[in-house]
């Protein structure tokens, strides 16, 4: 499971012109889910997302956690996070997981983040076509994957 983490002023998701989800100060994140992902991969990574201290106290210094500030997440699935480049031009997705084995992950991930924020997040559509804007609060983005814990 791969997860692109950006701390955000402001994001937001549209399908079809509507907007499917929105939020003022947190997190958004892109979470690509692979064949081997399981319920560890979405335990360690949720505790990881919530905790990741990349919020700024009140000396400036990123030292405050996504709980600590009371922050927003919207949650976006995005398959190409597992594309692979190394033979040609065009990528392969043959690592990302199909529909039946990722959606309930993306569900179950969701349940997670929820539980620990004690909140609602917010969230794209699995599969859809959206169209998603920002504003990245620093720049901060960061890049976790659960297949490399160490």
């Amino acid at each position: 499971m791969i997860a692109v983490i950006q701390r955000v002023s402001s994001a937001s998701v549209r399908i079809n012109r509507s907007i499917k989800g929105q939020i003022g100060a947190g997190m958004m994140v892109l979470l690509g889910i692979e064949e081997a992902d399981n319920d560890q991969d979405i335990e360690w990574l949720s505790k990881k997302i919530v905790n990741l201290r990349i919020f700024n106290d009140d000396n400036n210094v990123m030292n405050k956690s996504l709980l600590e500030v009371d922050g927003n997440v919207l949650l976006i699935s995005q398959f190409t996070l597992h594309a692979s480049t190394k033979k040609g031009n065009r990528p392969s997705y043959l690592k990302a997981a199909k529909p039946d084995i990722a959606i309930p992950i993306y569900n179950q991930f969701i349940a997670d983040l929820q539980l620990q924020l004690d909140h609602q997040i917010e969230t794209g559509e699995f599969g859809a076509d959206m169209k998603v804007e920002l504003v990245n609060d620093g720049p901060v983005t960061i890049i976790i994957d659960s297949k490399d814990k160490k």
